[in-house]
């Protein structure tokens, strides 16, 4: 790949500038001859009132912003690396957002001329990169090690650019989208950072035959001019959970995989309204320490108490069932272990250590059992794990 070392000022670099607010990006500057968010770069994400504002602040007290990096297309520019930087300063001269001065808040248009004047007459030092796709995504990733990291699907953006990236990211990297609000009581994650991105092309391609990793379905798809299979296949799993829990979303659901649960369970009929009490109970159950256990519980039928993390029993209340049963034992020369005092082996009249003993539910609590003194029995460790949940 060839560079070709550049100065632009920010007059130049911001003439023409055009920034999409519905869509979070910087689209043009130097007077339309340069792309500044290509599909392959990520969302602005400097927009948070301190990364762009120390951007300006730089540029008052005359601090270099750093090498930025152009690709020559042939019939255009494009940024490579810096469009934070570049878009910062093309919303600030174009009255997108204020900084303080003196205790004041100042748009652009608002500072001294001497401000004004610094700041546009600000040179930017500009390596011009030509070279082959694969050469200039190579060095795209190169180049993004400082900064602000790209996260894995910001990475898999770049390598995979197209039609097909381009139609993702305006359905599930558009924060102002409508459905992102109903959408993050299930889907964990930041779509400026491709996160909610992520999350729909993992179900996607993990319910795939054979199941595809997300950088085989986005190779796989790389040339597609729509997204209906993936539009489609998310809104499917929305769709089920919706249908399936009709309360208002528990903060506990954020985050789960809803889409192995819903290849796991969607074939199975669910009576919402019993589904949603139940659901209730145990969100409601201190004895419950998962929470996000709960759902998948319910869906499986409630035969693996293990996903609830139920409380076990705390060290005084075993040591109060031990001392207990130990005392009673002793009055009737039986084993401490009430599994053990009704066998007729030697040990039954066995009298174990507390190290020797587990605590059990006497009435499971998948059935209803508290985990309370009163529920609390002190097995030996062989019956115990052998009794399961009986």
């Amino acid at each position: 790949m060839d560079t070709n070392l550049r100065s632009y000022t920010v007059a130049e670099v911001t003439d023409g500038f055009i920034y999409n607010e519905l869509e979070a990006k910087g689209l043009y500057g130097l007077a339309g001859q340069l792309v500044i968010q290509p599909e392959y770069q990520r969302n602005y994400i400097y927009n948070d009132g301190k990364r762009d504002v120390a951007v300006i602040d730089s540029l008052l007290k005359g601090y270099p912003l750093g090498l930025i990096y152009f690709v020559d297309t042939g019939s255009n520019l494009e940024v490579l690396d810096g469009q934070q930087r570049i878009t910062s300063v093309g919303r600030f001269v174009t009255g997108k957002f204020a900084i303080k001065r003196a205790g004041r808040e100042q748009t652009f248009g608002s500072l001294p001329e001497e401000d004004r004047d610094r700041i546009l007459g600000s040179e930017l030092l500009v390596y011009v990169c030509s070279g082959t796709e694969a050469e200039i995504k190579e060095w795209f990733q190169t180049i993004n090690i400082a900064g602000v990291p790209l996260n894995a699907q910001e990475l898999r953006n770049a390598i995979y650019s197209g039609p097909f990236v381009t139609a993702a990211k305006a359905e599930f990297s558009n924060s102002r989208n409508a459905h992102q609000q109903k959408w993050s009581a299930y889907v964990k994650g930041d779509p400026k950072r491709q996160e909610v991105l992520q999350e729909a092309l993992s179900w996607v391609g993990a319910a795939q035959s054979p199941p595809q990793h997300i950088d085989g379905y986005m190779a796989a798809h790389r040339a597609d001019t729509g997204i209906q299979g993936l539009k489609s296949y998310f809104a499917s799993v929305i769709d089920w959970i919706d249908s399936v829990f009709v309360s208002v979303p528990d903060p506990s659901m954020r985050g789960l995989e809803w889409g192995r649960l819903y290849e796991t369970y969607h074939g199975r009929p669910y009576h919402p309204t019993n589904v949603d009490e139940r659901v209730q109970q145990l969100l409601s159950d201190p004895a419950v320490s998962s929470k996000k256990g709960v759902f998948e519980y319910v869906l499986g039928g409630e035969e693996d108490p293990r996903l609830l993390d139920v409380r076990i029993f705390d060290r005084a209340t075993k040591q109060q069932a031990y001392n207990r049963q130990t005392t009673e034992a002793n009055a009737k020369g039986t084993s401490n272990c009430p599994l053990c005092a009704h066998g007729s082996n030697a040990n039954a009249t066995r009298i174990y250590k507390l190290t020797e003993m587990e605590a059990d539910h006497v009435a499971a609590w998948s059935r209803g059992g508290a985990t309370t003194l009163d529920n609390c029995e002190m097995l030996c460790i062989p019956h115990n794990r052998s009794k399961g949940n009986r």
